[in-house]
């Protein structure tokens, strides 16, 4: 179990942007309490919130992963064995900060297996879809890049987003905690009826613009709570054949329990989650 008697050091990996960072280094209270952003790491030359993650001190290091394979006149996608060389540099860029965990921020490839041993149990991801939603084989109805284009083409009447736990299976592992809904505008409705075209494609970019501006920094800020003080155990969740339900954020900043697991038991308010 991660040592929960001092601010947990998360190291962050992005790509062209890293969503809600800026909230957990300037509106987040857990920050200097029960976590730090040791290092940001990002798949590309550059990122949107580079230099204001800089002016804070916290080192940006870029790994373009196009260029890596391009000056190996390789392909990101068809070369397995230099994609897990890829990643075993970025496992030795991020060792120096000592990182007791990785967020993924906003990151567009899969982790290979040299990356998740490194950090066996102890990556975490922000993904916009409800990973509670699963298929009978336990595959997620959502996955993937387009989970927001994908749950509105389906009909949902809202969308959520979810930080779960990585593991070698893409968006499969254990939803750690759950966003309030996203109401689907009616619109979508009409829309869905007709062949896909600009205007639902700019519903689409609004409506999953909408969620990452709203609630990427306080999710990822409740995970981090509930992981820093042990209120989630990442090693008995990975373990488990049957992991427990997540929890679940409200737009208040309510943070709860979906059911309470064992007679007597109450929903936490932040502030006891803290405590």
């Amino acid at each position: 179990m991660l040592n929960i008697h001092r601010p947990l050091r998360a190291a962050v990996l992005c790509s062209h942007r890293a969503p809600g960072l800026l909230y957990l280094l300037n509106r987040s209270p857990d920050r200097g309490v029960t976590f730090e952003i040791v290092c940001v790491v990002t798949s590309e030359p550059t990122f949107e919130e580079e230099v204001r993650v800089e002016r804070r001190g916290i080192p940006a290091i870029a790994r373009p992963m196009r260029i890596f394979f391009e000056t190996r006149h390789a392909s990101v996608f068809q070369d397995a064995e230099l994609r897990r060389a890829y990643d075993r540099e970025t496992v030795a860029a991020i060792e120096p900060y000592l990182p007791d965990f990785v967020l993924l921020d906003g990151y567009r490839y899969l982790l290979t297996p040299e990356f998740l041993a490194a950090y066996s149990a102890r990556v975490v991801n922000l993904h916009f879809s409800d990973l509670t939603l699963r298929q009978p084989d336990g595959c997620p109805r959502l996955p993937g890049l387009r989970a927001v284009r994908d749950a509105l083409m389906a009909g949902y009447l809202e969308t959520r987003a979810t930080v779960h736990l990585v593991n070698e299976r893409p968006d499969e592992g254990p939803p750690l905690v759950r966003s309030w809904g996203f109401v689907v505008s009616p619109l979508v409705e009409a829309l869905r009826s007709q062949a896909p075209g600009d205007v639902m494609s700019a519903y689409t970019f609004a409506h999953q613009q909408w969620m990452m501006r709203t609630v990427s920094g306080p999710l990822m800020a409740a995970a981090l709570r509930l992981i820093a003080t042990g209120a989630v155990d990442l090693d008995a969740i990975a373990a488990s054949a049957a992991p427990p339900a997540p929890w679940q954020l409200e737009a208040d900043g309510g943070l709860y329990l979906p059911v309470n697991p064992e007679p007597g038991t109450r929903n936490l308010e932040p502030a006891e989650v803290l405590a």
